[in-house]
């Protein structure tokens, strides 16, 4: 059943209300379609996250460790839990570790700004910056460099970076990353 999963999905409930709409459109990342060493044998890694459109006012003053976060916080994440259950019907009963993150979790564990999730940059008008800075030797990797959020597009930026190093470095990296994959494997 895992092999006929995407490791991608987009889902917008109205096209008309637009993707900055709150509770109008989920992501969908399965790194685990293209990479089975990320989970267990059966099993696959999930990311659902919703276009930084999370109102940052709602939870600006509570306490994380009050009933009152843990309330909304499971509130909250039954719209993603929804969207989910369109592309997998039963993933609740199936689900194995769950971890829900709020802006208050962007912002404390990502150092986002009002939790938002990566740079809010509209198409046309501006494009993700590459590694490269006016600093000799010091290059940018992230969420907030091309190609931008998610998990998808951060390990891109990561070979990117990586890669701007020189050419000469791409063979070694490639051996690492055998090697790692041996180490996985054995």
């Amino acid at each position: 059943e895992l092999e006929t999963l995407q490791a991608h999905y987009m889902y917008m409930d109205d096209w008309e209300r637009g993707i900055e709409a709150e509770d109008n459109a989920v992501l969908v990342s399965i790194p685990s379609v293209h990479d089975d060493t990320l989970a267990p044998a059966g099993q696959a890694v999930l990311h659902a996250y919703t276009p930084a459109t999370e109102d940052y006012s709602r939870w600006e003053h509570l306490d994380r460790k009050s009933d009152e976060y843990k309330s909304l916080k499971e509130e909250r994440s039954q719209y993603l839990w929804q969207v989910l259950e369109k592309i997998i019907p039963d993933i609740r009963s199936r689900s194995k570790f769950v971890q829900v993150g709020t802006p208050l979790t962007h912002q404390r564990f990502l150092r986002r700004h009002k939790g938002s999730y990566g740079p809010a940059i509209k198409a046309g008008e501006g494009s993700f910056p590459f590694p490269g800075t006016p600093v000799k030797g010091l290059l940018l990797t992230g969420d907030s460099c091309f190609p931008g959020i998610g998990v998808p597009a951060v390990a891109g930026s990561g070979l990117l970076t990586a890669n701007s190093v020189s050419f000469d470095s791409i063979k070694p990296q490639l051996a690492v990353l055998e090697k790692l994959k041996q180490q996985v494997q054995s």
